[in-house]
């Protein structure tokens, strides 16, 4: 793309010198000043270019919004300008009013629309420009979803079926953390970005990159908030101060921790489990192994097998703080691996 770029950007240039050259074989006057018209084409698409890379971070949707604000400002300077008390008086006072409204004006109105683009992006649908379905729902995704690193689980097994919506200024928080000179930071930044990759591997999954602009880092929760409330969108975090908020503003939030224990299996006293034993338990005897999601299980005379995959019969279940706490009955060792 940038090689593309550098091409049309030196073939205009050098469009601009030949046409400047061609201009001498219309106009006498400069019949004899070729080499000056060629230079002024090349100084003229030059500035052009310079201003073009002056222009690299002005979006279409900052150039809509800048419109917009163009159009209401030239609006209600005319409408000023036009009021009957303007028209008495000195006619050269009365111009020169009129040209400092509508200087203000344009400039005040392109201003405030540069500053509230997110919602003029919002309120103005057409200006979005992005090929979806109205009726598609979404999901803002925050920095620490990401870090979290299950939701590329999720969206693997297509329970998810929304589109998800990440702020560039979640992306730019990502990778801060990345760079961040504590190990434990740097690390936790570095998995979001993998994360965000596998998330980008994945088929019929509707990733969209929301261009978003903050200027404090303080305003990142209060930002993820109106996003979502302004797009009709559920908001999908593992910060549980961004869920309060976003509830009390009256956005729906997903909560990966709750989706963890609503999918824990159920165990039932009699069931059969296959276990992998890594330490021994308190009482004699007894060897503990753990399940997928935490739980404890505590196995009886199975010390002897510790290292091993056994099988085992399920006599009791207790909660726990750590999810919940399982006894069992050594029926024999597993032959599965």
């Amino acid at each position: 793309m940038n090689k593309t770029l550098l091409a049309i950007r030196i073939f205009f240039i050098a469009l601009c010198a030949v046409a400047s050259w061609l201009v001498c074989y219309t106009v006498e006057e400069w019949d004899h000043r070729r080499g000056l018209a060629i230079a002024i084409g090349l100084m003229i698409g030059t500035l052009v270019v310079l201003v073009d890379l002056m222009l690299k971070g002005f979006s279409l949707r900052g150039l809509s919004a800048l419109t917009f604000g163009l159009g209401v400002g030239s609006l209600i300077a005319w409408l000023l300008a036009t009021s009957p008390l303007l028209k008495l008086g000195d006619p050269q006072i009365i111009f020169l009013v009129q040209l400092a409204l509508f200087v203000i004006c344009t400039y005040l109105g392109s201003v405030i629309a540069l500053r509230g683009k997110d919602e003029f992006n919002l309120v103005i649908p057409y200006v979005r420009f992005v090929p979806h379905e109205v009726d598609v729902p979404l999901v803002v995704v925050d920095t620490s979803a990401l870090i979290d690193g299950r939701i590329a689980k999720i969206c693997e097994t297509q329970f998810l079926g929304a589109g998800l919506i990440i702020p560039s200024f979640v992306l730019t928080e990502l990778q801060g953390i990345a760079e961040s000179p504590d190990p434990l930071k740097q690390a936790r930044g570095r998995r979001g970005l993998q994360v965000l990759n596998e998330l980008r591997a994945i088929k019929n999954i509707d990733i969209r990159i929301h261009q978003s602009d903050i200027a404090r880092r303080q305003d990142i929760e209060a930002k993820l908030v109106f996003i979502a409330q302004s797009m009709r969108a559920k908001l999908l975090t593992t910060d549980i101060n961004l869920a309060k908020m976003a509830q009390f503003q009256g956005v729906s939030w997903l909560n990966i921790h709750a989706l963890e224990s609503a999918l824990r299996p159920e165990l039932v006293i009699g069931e059969s489990i296959a276990i992998d034993l890594i330490k021994v338990g308190k009482e004699d005897g007894q060897a503990l192994g753990y399940l997928p999601d935490g739980s404890m299980v505590v196995v009886n005379n199975a010390r002897p097998l510790i290292g091993k995959r056994v099988t085992a019969e399920i006599i009791g279940v207790l909660p726990s703080g750590g999810g919940k706490m399982v006894f069992a009955n050594l029926l024999g060792e597993s032959q599965a691996d």
